[in-house]
């Protein structure tokens, strides 16, 4: 069989046996973070900017829409998504130099599951987005996608597409096109967290969601898609020169205990920095004025990613999207206001001049011993000294 194969019989036919209490319990937490991260982006200007498309193109009023108003299933899979995403405050899986925020399969499952909602029940929704979650982080773990050059979004192809064929009723055939479609077109390029950070970032993961919706849609109706998705001449295994070695036929639906969500609004490298600096300051009550250096060691992923590596220069920071990646600013408003959630990217907070002027005096830098113990911990240490007097 080939992968598309595999994990098409893997979500048409694994059971809710395969869950354990914890993680249903898990996955009824992070559904609750998942909402509410959506109903704190609405009326941000970008998801706005989604919205507003979605208004003008309308469509068949099948699917609810967060806030309110309804539209087709692909159209509130992109404009929900949006939503989930745009705080950049959602949950979070972890692998070793690879990370993504399962919660990103919420509503395109959720959409699907609403269309199909008269032989469908709230338990169905549940598993298929289980089904979904485990799909994005076995692959995600077995399968190099940032340090290969391709967003973690890119991975969302084949796990919505997967979920939602459940929900469906597809058969292990159309279930296979559907995954075999949107995977095969759904590569997600991982500029688009490089600097400068654009508000792509935050909308991504929406259209993958929509493509992927739409896509499973389109199997249904017999279309087919590339069976060598994964393992064919030129299919994603040639492309990042790895192969995943993942038996589907053994899978259970065990990812859950492993997922988290944040406790402050940043990148998820930051949570561990912005913590130490917190205490650092309840500690001690700095004053920015005060300080002449703030020096931040961490593990080589925080630093590629947020602290001026691969990803870009973090001198400068003036856009939330900015800011939500750029662990140099990110310590600096948690040094001057003791926390970082959704105020601290307001406009007006990130381009104050206190915050300015002590984000320049923050040095980030990588370490091999805290490297080695990613990403079980996410270990860092951040050290202040005081400007000369």
């Amino acid at each position: 069989m080939t992968t598309v194969e595999q994990i098409a019989r893997f979500a048409i036919h694994t059971t809710d046996a395969d869950f354990s209490e914890q993680s249903w319990q898990l996955l009824k937490r992070n559904i609750l973070d998942t909402i509410g991260c959506a109903i704190g982006a609405l009326n941000a200007g970008p998801t706005e900017a989604v919205r507003r498309v979605v208004e003008e193109f309308g469509g068949n009023e099948l699917c609810t829409l967060i806030g309110g108003g309804r539209t087709t299933p692909d159209r509130a899979a992109f404009y929900n998504g949006a939503l989930v995403r745009y705080l950049d405050f959602m949950d979070n899986f972890n692998a070793k130099k690879e990370a993504c925020h399962p919660c990103d399969n919420f509503a395109g499952i959720l959409a699907v599951a609403e269309y199909a909602y008269g032989g469908r029940s709230g338990q169905d929704f549940l598993t298929a987005l289980a089904v979904a979650y485990q799909v994005q982080c076995r692959l995600l773990e077995t399968l190099p996608t940032m340090s290969a050059g391709l967003n973690h979004t890119t991975l969302l192809a084949f796990s919505i597409a997967a979920g939602s064929s459940r929900l469906l009723g597809l058969s292990e055939e159309q279930a296979a096109n559907a995954i075999a479609l949107s995977g095969s077109n759904g590569i997600s390029l991982a500029v688009q967290q490089a600097e400068p950070v654009s508000q792509w970032k935050g909308l991504s993961s929406a259209d993958a969601a929509m493509r992927a919706v739409n896509n499973t849609f389109l199997a249904r109706g017999g279309v087919t898609g590339p069976p060598g998705a994964f393992e064919g001449p030129l299919g994603y295994f040639e492309l990042i020169k790895e192969k995943t070695a993942i038996d589907w036929s053994k899978e259970s639906l065990d990812v859950l205990p492993r997922t988290s969500i944040k406790k402050f609004n940043g990148e998820l490298h930051s949570q561990s920095a912005i913590e130490a600096t917190v205490e650092l300051q309840n500690e001690h009550n700095l004053s920015g004025d005060d300080i002449e250096e703030i020096v931040v060691d961490v593990f080589k992923e925080a630093y590629e990613v947020i602290g001026g590596g691969e990803y870009g220069q973090k001198t400068e920071c003036h856009t939330k999207e900015q800011a939500d990646h750029n662990l140099k600013y990110m310590v600096a408003v948690a040094l001057l206001d003791r926390n970082v959630l959704p105020p601290q990217y307001q406009h007006e907070r990130i381009n104050s001049p206190d915050v300015q002027a002590l984000l320049v005096k923050v040095t980030v830098k990588p370490k091999v011993m805290y490297t080695w113990r990613y990403p079980k911990e996410m270990p860092v240490s951040v050290k202040a000294s005081d400007a000369p007097v």
